[in-house]
């Protein structure tokens, strides 16, 4: 699919990755539905694709709310006449035991991360079946791969959106429908504001756990997925694929792994920090302007991601090594 004219809706666009694709398809020419909860800054990444030449509407939504997500096709369609792509990328997080996270805050994770994701395949492919063409993205992540503790809500939410669109992807087979595909981009650890957006009743200052990727490398991969679409695509380089195989080989010693790297990295006992429900309930009011990156990718983190890469890599050799023995 050509990306200059299609028309474009884009959930979770008001910062990081969505703000990012956002970007990225404004400067190819696209014609863009951009949906959020927070009017005001979804309204700047609005203006700010106009300013790059591109047509953009912002329509606030909360993707929890079915009758919201049709309106927003809706919008799509009124405006432009089709709907060519829909991408699925709204998401919260809440750090903390589960024993820890109060229960709805635990259950709006997956409101927001599942059924937000549910509301959006149904409203979407309804319109792209009929047209017999579109693409649904929905951005998942390794961690649905490769679950993290202190984050049992987001990991088994992210697992979920990958299962969703294999599903959807079968149906859609089984019942013919020609021209219509669906897509999983999972992506690593990327440098948005996720982290300091996330509910966290741990008590310890959240961050992101390297090797940590630019937000414009998942639009890149979110570009590519449009013009040739393919099943899955992870985003991170070989570090993320290969930690996913290295999964599948040796469970038991990666997960033992990512947890110690959990606790010393991503949660440090050293940065205490307040209780908060985060942007779970409400936008962030903690939004900046123009705020795709959360200040995660410097130097020490792009040294770091080589140096794991090739310990990956040498890991997952010797695994598979050991297995074939």
């Amino acid at each position: 699919m050509r990306i200059r004219k299609s028309v474009v809706v884009i959930t979770g666009a008001s910062s990081g990755i969505g703000r990012a694709i956002a970007l990225r398809l404004a400067d190819k020419g696209a014609r863009l539905v951009l949906a959020a909860r927070g009017t005001k800054e979804l309204e700047a990444v609005a203006e700010e694709c106009r300013k790059r030449g591109a047509e953009a509407l912002a329509v606030t939504t909360d993707v929890t709310d079915p009758a919201m997500v049709e309106g927003l096709a809706a919008r799509a369609v009124a405006e432009f006449g089709r709907l060519d792509v829909w991408i699925n990328n709204a998401a919260v997080a809440a750090f903390g035991r589960l024993a820890d996270i109060p229960p709805a805050d635990f259950q709006r994770v997956l409101d927001v991360n599942i059924s937000g994701y549910v509301n959006g395949a149904r409203a979407a492919l309804k319109l792209q079946a009929a047209q017999n063409s579109g693409v649904l993205i929905n951005i998942a992540s390794v961690v649905g791969e490769t679950p993290l503790p202190y984050n049992a809500a987001y990991s088994m939410s992210k697992a979920a959106v990958r299962a969703l669109t294999v599903s959807l992807r079968s149906e859609l087979a089984l019942e013919k429908v020609s021209g219509v595909d669906a897509c999983t981009v999972l992506p690593a650890t990327i440098d948005t504001p996720f982290y300091q957006h996330a509910a966290n009743y741990t008590g310890r200052r959240a961050s992101a756990m390297p090797p940590v990727f630019t937000p414009e490398r998942v639009a890149r991969a979110v570009e590519k997925t449009i013009t040739r679409p393919r099943r899955e695509t992870v985003v991170g380089g070989p570090a993320g694929r290969l930690l996913i195989l290295q999964h599948k080989v040796s469970p038991r010693k990666v997960e033992g792994a990512i947890a110690r790297q959990v606790d010393k990295t991503q949660l440090p006992r050293r940065k205490p920090t307040p209780i908060t429900a985060g942007n779970l309930h409400r936008p962030s009011e903690t939004i900046r302007k123009g705020s795709v990156t959360g200040g995660w990718h410097g130097r020490r983190r792009t040294a770091q991601r080589r140096i794991m890469g090739a310990a990956a890599l040498a890991g997952t050799a010797a695994a598979l090594r050991k297995l074939r023995g």
